[in-house]
């Protein structure tokens, strides 16, 4: 979460130059944005119709392991060992 709140602490500081400078931002609209999140949101409708489509069960317990990390990205302090249990009694 401290990773979100000094980009956005950074992105505000940017804007401000900005505007000092009379400069537009380079950055796209809102719209855009919008656009960009229905793009995640839809790829992951692609998983989610062939785990319908063959029957199986679609949990919340599915879709928070397959489909939130897709849209999401690692969030902040999560990492790979965090994320996924070690077992110990398997073999190397």
């Amino acid at each position: 979460m401290k990773m979100y709140v000094l980009s956005l602490a950074v992105g505000v500081l940017v804007g401000a130059i900005y505007g000092l400078l009379n400069v537009r931002s380079p950055a796209p609209p809102v719209i855009a944005l919008v656009g960009l999140s229905g793009i995640l949101l839809g790829e992951q409708l692609v998983p989610l119709a062939k785990r319908l489509a063959s029957s199986e069960a679609v949990s919340a317990a599915w879709v928070r392991e397959q489909c939130l990390p897709h849209i999401f990205g690692q969030l902040p302090g999560k990492t790979a060992e965090t994320q996924q249990p070690k077992n110990i009694d398997a073999p190397i």
